[in-house]
């Protein structure tokens, strides 16, 4: 890892409030204590060289986050942060006072006649914060659209549909009805083998929405299946190329060799090969496209021979070399699949993006995809720079789950890579939950920000969260792998000298207090294993081995807890018992977790499956109530 790749770490007194920077924040080291006091700041213009211009009001500063509930629990910290600053500020400078370090520090940067009039912005910013422009980025673009109606081209007056996929299914099945009623019978099957349903081909297209215009085709199914169809005949009738004669010469070569006693009976005889010897025969005189061989596709190869011949050098012949590859020609020969679906999804788009226009709605995609088109369009540069002048700094929480197409907007506004210092851009995220994409998250638009925002990176680095312990443990566990010399990193991302997804380790405050049991503090991480097994166990077997080990172990805390020797605290101290509300078991599948579940009730405890997977509705909680509601409906049955 090169020294340009290490961020700083972050002191939130003098950080630069200028230009485009990138905060990498790992869980529970005070991400939003971070945002919240950064924004006290922007209030307050503090900074000196590093503040910003002048002092901003709650509506000039945007704060983007990714959820409703995280944008309200957001709003609220930086309001109360705000009015603590402002208490702050209005404190007798003789009396000892009731703000924390941070706000200490701030205020002792300013001399005591100047804090009326910093208690005052404080106050005012704290008051006007329903006003804010906090807000996930889904609601900003909203906003943007319908406050620039003009320079994004938009309509003044839209509805928000929040379930458009009726609307999008009725799309689907007039394209079917359009294009694949008239296909020939031949296409149909071919077709059919792929989306038997119109419901099937939406399954199929949905992903590829979201990229019509780049992946999307206007050439029509007929003529890509009559294309299609022309380029797998002519490749398969050169694969089939001289086999007609090649299997005759085989057969002659392997009966003699049988005859000969020259190869293993055991492995090759004349009721193996001759099977496919016929079968090829066949292939290469018909239209058949994939002959079923079965073993002989291995056997039929020099490689294959040679493992049954015993005496002398097996055959060469070009039948034998053309086998290694044949099976995956054959498997990789053209079909038209793509070719629909890159037609179907623009076609698709379009006559969605038409209906959308014809009711005058659009759905919460349509807020990104339309507030990004308006800022590529020709307007697009005044409209920018609206927004700059609108929002002069702004801050992206969990950066992480940003997506192409968001950060595209985020940087044709505020021009990241050019780092303007007439304004901000604040990206703030955990770079490790980067990699998640069954989160919405695209690790390449983090590695793209990081380096458009190279050598302006920074760290928090103390955890406020876990234990002392805990913290160690896990960076002793990431660091084995981060430094390990023949390895990618801790997260697969290493190439030579250089790691655009570095493991940085963290310091730790520490907590109040620790999981103690038996009068010591509880080792922070232990790994089981079976012992005395020399090969891997079944796959049933292990998950009841460690669904039985995992049960067990939660029973003894518990019994534990309830003698008094398990529990929260220190050493020597009364100690807060271990209830079963403080375990939770993190598995892999439903699977594992009914395992865990069904273990733990045979030793009489009672659990909660928390998925987000699984619907409230289909749980059995669901269908009791839907009878008693059946029967507030319909007393008389």
């Amino acid at each position: 890892m090169t020294d340009r790749t290490l961020p700083s770490a972050l002191n939130v007194l003098n950080f630069p409030l200028t230009g485009s920077r990138l905060i990498e924040a790992s869980a529970g080291t005070g991400k939003t204590f971070t945002i919240a006091a950064l924004y006290v700041r922007l209030v307050l213009g503090h900074g000196g060289d590093n503040a910003f211009s002048r002092p901003l009001t709650p509506p000039d500063i945007l704060v983007v986050t990714f959820t409703d509930a995280a944008t309200k629990e957001l709003r609220d910290r930086i309001r109360e942060r705000l009015s603590k600053a402002a208490a702050c500020f209005q404190e007798d400078p003789h009396e000892p006072s009731s703000g924390d370090e941070f706000l200490l520090k701030l205020r002792a940067e300013y001399t005591p006649e100047q804090w009326p009039g910093c208690a005052r912005k404080l106050q005012l910013a704290a008051e006007w914060m329903d006003e804010s422009a906090v807000s996930t980025i889904h609601g900003w673009c909203n906003r943007m659209l319908g406050e620039h109606a003009f320079d994004s081209d938009s309509l003044f007056t839209q509805t928000l549909e929040t379930d458009q996929s009726e609307l999008l299914m009725d799309v689907v099945r007039d394209y079917w009805r359009s294009f694949y009623f008239a296909l020939p019978e031949p296409d149909i099957r071919t077709l059919r083998g792929w989306w038997r349903t119109p419901e099937a081909l939406h399954q199929s297209v949905m992903p590829l929405l979201d990229y019509a215009d780049e992946l999307g085709s206007d050439e029509p199914p007929a003529q890509v299946c009559e294309t299609v169809s022309q380029q797998k005949a002519d490749e398969l009738a050169a694969l089939k190329q001289g086999w007609a004669q090649w299997t005759q010469e085989l057969r002659t070569i392997l009966e003699g060799a049988v005859a000969a006693k020259v190869v293993d009976g055991r492995k090759i005889q004349a009721r193996y090969f001759t099977p496919w010897l016929e079968k090829l025969h066949t292939w290469a005189t018909t239209d058949e496209v994939m002959p079923d061989l079965k073993t002989g596709w291995e056997r039929l190869t020099p490689e294959g021979l040679a493992e049954c011949w015993k005496q002398g050098e097996p055959p060469a012949h070009p039948a034998l070399t053309a086998m290694e590859t044949l099976k995956a020609r054959l498997e990789s020969l053209p079909d038209a699949r793509s070719g629909l679906l890159k037609h179907a999804c623009r076609w698709i788009e379009n006559r969605f993006d038409a209906e959308q226009q014809k009711r005058a709605q659009m759905g919460f995609n349509d807020l990104l995809t339309r507030l990004d088109a308006a800022l590529r369009s020709d307007n697009g540069e005044r409209l920018a720079e609206i927004i700059r002048t609108q929002f002069p700094v702004a801050m992206i929480d969990e950066f992480q789950d940003t997506d192409p197409l968001q950060y595209r907007i985020f940087d044709t506004v505020y021009r990241v890579a050019k780092n303007v210092p007439e304004q901000g851009l604040i990206l703030i995220g955990d770079p490790k939950q980067a990699i998640y994409a069954f989160r919405g998250a695209d690790i390449y638009t983090y590695l793209r920000a990081r380096r458009d925002t190279g050598g302006r990176h920074y760290t928090l680095a103390t955890n406020f969260r876990s234990t002392r312990a805990m913290v160690a443990a896990v960076n002793e566990v990431f660091q084995l792998a981060e430094s390990r010399a023949s390895g990618e990193g801790a997260f697969l991302f290493r190439r030579g000298d250089d790691n655009q997804v570095p493991f940085l380790s963290v310091e730790a405050k520490g907590r109040a207090d620790t999981l103690v049991i038996d009068d010591a503090e509880a080792a922070a991480m232990t790994l089981w294993y079976p012992e005395d097994q020399a090969e891997a166990l079944p796959k049933l077997q292990y998950v009841q081995l460690m669904s039985d080990g995992c049960a067990t172990e939660i029973v003894r805390l518990l019994r534990l807890g309830q003698h008094g020797t398990a529990g929260f605290g220190h050493p020597g101290e009364l100690l807060k018992p271990v209830m079963p509300g403080d375990i939770a078991v993190l598995v892999n599948t439903g699977r594992e977790a009914a395992a865990i579940r069904m273990a733990l009730s045979k030793r009489g405890v009672r659990s909660v499956y928390l998925s987000d997977k699984e619907s409230i509705f289909q749980s059995a909680q669901a269908g009791e109530l839907q009878f008693w509601l059946a029967a507030c409906a319909a007393p008389e049955n």
